[in-house]
């Protein structure tokens, strides 16, 4: 693997793709896909909430580029499109596999009353206020 200063150049691999994964929607899309299988244009932008159609078709046409994903057409009446992800995107589905780990993990976390998410909330607000922060007592064990 080519290794890259910590600036992050143009030049640099990782550089172009965190451009491409980072623009907005794209993570969504990318998920949608990888967690649903082959969608139809309507059925994908139901699927990512807010998106509008312009920006969806953007995202899409920039990710076939790239070839991210595929784009299949059958030309029947209305057409049929259909996107999916291409054998080279079955790496990335690795990576978002994991990240659901955590967002569950770390959702189960924010919901429950845990001294992580109360020790959180309240240094934030300290360091807001200028205060140092308190650590927060021990819950008492049973």
């Amino acid at each position: 693997m080519k290794d890259c200063p910590k600036e992050l150049p143009a030049s640099c691999p990782i550089h172009t793709f965190l451009e491409i994964l980072t623009r907005p929607w794209t993570m969504h899309i990318l998920w949608a896909l990888g967690s649903s299988g082959p969608l139809r244009f309507g059925e994908l932008r139901r699927r990512v909430e807010g998106i509008s159609s312009r920006v969806l078709t953007e995202r899409l046409r920039s990710l076939e580029s790239r070839r991210f994903i595929y784009r299949h057409y059958e030309a029947t009446i209305p057409p049929a499109v259909t996107y999916g992800m291409t054998k080279r995107m079955e790496d990335i589905d690795k990576v978002f596999k994991q990240l659901a780990i955590v967002a569950a993990k770390w959702e189960s976390e924010d919901s429950g009353d845990g001294p992580e998410r109360g020790q959180v909330k309240h240094s934030a607000a300290r360091r807001s206020r200028g205060t140092a922060p308190v650590k927060s007592p021990a819950p008492a064990q049973a």
